[in-house]
């Protein structure tokens, strides 16, 4: 029951999430089994010790509180490189899943959560953030783009959307530590999204500073600073 806890999510939305979520998990494991060549049956051989349940919950309490994947597999009796597949293996099923922002309303992609915020012409707030990792392995071609121009360490960036409350309704896959913020939101094609949907306002950081003019004042950043 400690893991159950330590999610910070009640039984109810832990049930549903296992409901929605385990389903799509095992269709998966299954094509994988019967995608490539095989000497047995499918479903034979060894089974699984570490069953559905504990990877979702080993995952959420990787998301939830940035716990290593050493610590995880000593708290749930696996190897290390099994904690790591398996939170590979649910978290894209966790994002396809969506954020539930009202009964009925599941936001999945960047798309509609512009769709859904300018409908109402809700604000939200965009912004980069980055997480520490190790030093990707010597001989790797783009090792030096992990490199952060601001903390000057190895990070990836990621770029965040929330509503005017802070609920956070968006996070696009990770970047190298050295993409600009705002490099980061044209991949993602949030230039264009803004201009297509109703007026609405994104607040965001000076690492945004452009894109107002290119989304006609639908982000909003501090005036531009001259420096001496």
């Amino acid at each position: 029951m400690a893991e159950y806890r330590v999610t910070g999510l009640s039984p109810d939305v832990i049930a549903e999430l296992i409901a929605e979520v385990g389903s799509l998990w095992h269709e998966q494991h299954q094509a994988r089994l019967t995608v490539r060549p095989r000497r047995r049956a499918v479903g034979a051989g060894a089974k699984h010790k570490f069953v559905f349940v504990d990877r979702l919950l080993a995952t959420l309490v990787s998301l939830r509180h940035g716990t290593t994947h050493d610590v995880l597999a000593c708290w749930f009796g696996v190897d290390r490189s099994t904690i790591t597949r398996a939170i590979g293996e649910v978290r894209p099923l966790l994002a396809q899943r969506g954020c539930t922002v009202a009964p009925g309303i599941r936001l999945c992609t960047l798309a509609e959560v512009i769709e859904y915020l300018g409908a109402d012409g809700q604000t939200g707030i965009i912004d980069g953030t980055e997480i520490r990792v190790r030093r990707p392995a010597a001989g790797r071609k783009d090792r030096d783009k992990f490199v952060s121009g601001k903390t000057k360490q190895n990070a990836v960036k990621t770029m965040v959307l929330t509503d005017a409350e802070g609920r956070v309704l968006f996070c696009s896959p990770v970047r190298p530590g050295s993409w600009p913020d705002i490099t980061q939101a044209r991949q993602l094609a949030l230039v264009q999204l803004l201009s297509d949907s109703p007026f609405m306002e994104i607040l965001a950081d000076a690492g945004y500073q452009g894109m107002g003019a290119q989304t006609g004042g639908r982000v909003v950043t501090p005036p531009h600073r001259k420096f001496k």
